[in-house]
């Protein structure tokens, strides 16, 4: 029986336009997933539990049911679903053991859908497990690569390498196509809110791509997140968290005009900037979910506890560490 984990991550810059092939930031966070594989004779078991803050349980065995009952948007769970059944694909493969079969037990504490990354970090973690309870070690730039397979099968081919990378290797990474390497950062004073929601990532991601295809000024609006990110790096270099925050707040409504915030998130990134944060905005496909500002006094934080909408406001530190066996 081997446990390992991975980190979920924010977006500082990049969402959504790093799938046309603009480059991204995300930062590994202190919120991780872990997976516990263990070998069985027949048959998959997978067991679920705190995909969301306030947690629920998630339990199928493949032999019979093959749905969970439990009160939470379908897409969701079959995405869930997805993503543990292709990193199981994806260790068989490794380990070349196709008839290999598991005990698969996830506790995350990362919601689900929310845009901290949970799917590419349970990705990562149970590629990690399933591999080494079959007596495989793999390298990390594999289990990125193979995490990626796992998360651009389940999103239809529209999946980037930037959340998969991030959780497999730490800290704040870049990422543009196939380009990926990790990249210096300060430890940023992240402050999240959370609004209880999620959003349905393959449909926010097809509707970016649509408004992309009819309007040229979506188009010049996705380059222009691009330009965005490549300033942010420079401020990333030079450690200046104020311009990080200026960027943040345009990247912001860049993709608002994309179409993909929510009036939750909207309310949130606007209730962080009144409270003087350095900068705010949503994080992940967006649609429902999280923002992430930066701001190293408590104002932030507590103007989001009393922001209608938001159901929970957390701080976050940097995780540079990057997926990892917890025990074997």
């Amino acid at each position: 029986m081997v446990t390992a984990s991975a980190p979920g991550k924010v977006y500082l810059f990049g969402e959504h336009a790093v799938v046309y092939g603009e480059p991204a930031v995300p930062c590994a966070i202190g919120l991780r997933a872990s997976v516990t594989a263990e070998e069985r004779s027949a048959g998959m078991r997978i067991q679920a539990s705190d995909l969301s803050l306030d947690g629920f349980t998630v339990e199928y065995d493949g032999e019979g049911r093959d749905h969970p009952d439990i009160d939470v948007p379908d897409t969701l769970v079959q995405a869930a679903m997805g993503y543990v059944d292709e990193a199981v694909t994806q260790v068989r493969e490794a380990a070349d053991a196709p008839e290999a079969s598991f005990e698969i037990t996830i506790e995350s504490e990362i919601p689900l859908g929310a845009g901290l990354g949970s799917s590419a970090a349970v990705a990562a973690a149970a590629i990690e497990a399933g591999t080494r309870e079959l007596g495989v070690e793999i390298t990390p730039t594999e289990i990125a690569e193979r995490a990626y397979r796992v998360e651009n099968t389940v999103q239809d081919g529209q999946a980037s390498r930037a959340d998969t990378f991030c959780s497999t290797m730490g800290g704040a990474v870049r990422v543009e196509g196939d380009d990926c390497h990790s990249i210096e950062s300060p430890d940023l004073p992240f402050v999240i809110g959370y609004d209880g929601g999620a959003g349905d990532t393959g449909a926010l991601v097809a509707g970016v791509r649509e408004r992309r295809k009819e309007y040229e000024f979506a188009a010049d609006t996705i380059e222009a997140i691009g330009d965005v990110v490549r300033r942010g790096e420079q401020a990333l270099t030079a450690n200046d968290t104020e311009e990080i925050g200026n960027l943040m707040d345009f990247n912001h409504g860049l993709l608002s005009a994309l179409g993909v915030s929510s009036r939750t998130l909207d309310s949130m990134v606007w209730a962080a900037r009144n409270a003087g944060c350095l900068g705010a905005k949503l994080t992940g496909a967006g649609g429902g979910g999280c923002i992430v500002a930066l701001d190293p006094t408590p104002e932030t934080l507590t103007a989001l506890e009393y922001t209608h909408g938001c159901e929970e406001a957390f701080r976050a530190e940097l995780d540079t560490d990057g997926v990892r066996v917890e025990s074997e």
